[in-house]
């Protein structure tokens, strides 16, 4: 298990969670918080994170992790009707070795479609108008 002095609290996530980096949020209650990935998979691709500092899964707090899932599952059912999609993906990584870039907690919420490939998480970010566009119609249905 990492210790919390392994947490780095210049993550991009821990800042977007300080206000320090604009995002395009979906929802936030006092534990969560969910917004567009600035470079997404596929159009709807949502962020969602706990906002209490851990690593990743293997060190967070199961209370953390329990109420993290529920915000997930919500999130899942929103894109999956908004972006009218065959299904959702549902990706969490842990560690370098595991492919984690970004060392703050998070899972990722990616609308599938039939046949539609996912297009890769390069460094070409989405255009604002896009996401701000996408990240209202997702509001709107958890409304």
């Amino acid at each position: 298990m990492t210790s919390p002095a392994d947490y780095d609290d210049n993550n991009i996530f821990a800042k977007i969670l300080r206000g320090e980096i604009p995002s395009h949020r979906v929802y936030e209650d006092e534990r969560t918080i969910a917004f567009m990935d600035v470079m997404p998979q596929a159009p709807g691709h949502v962020l969602v994170l706990p906002k209490a500092p851990s690593r990743n899964l293997l060190d967070a707090d199961p209370a953390t992790l329990t109420h993290a899932i529920s915000v997930v599952q919500k999130i899942a059912n929103a894109v999956k009707d908004v972006f009218d999609a065959d299904g959702v993906f549902i990706a969490q990584f842990n560690e370098s070795a595991a492919g984690q870039t970004v060392f703050h907690l998070h899972f990722h919420v990616i609308p599938r479609h039939e046949g539609v490939a996912l297009k890769p998480h390069s460094g070409k970010m989405e255009d604002g108008a896009v996401l701000a566009a996408n990240a209202e119609k997702i509001r709107a249905v958890l409304a």
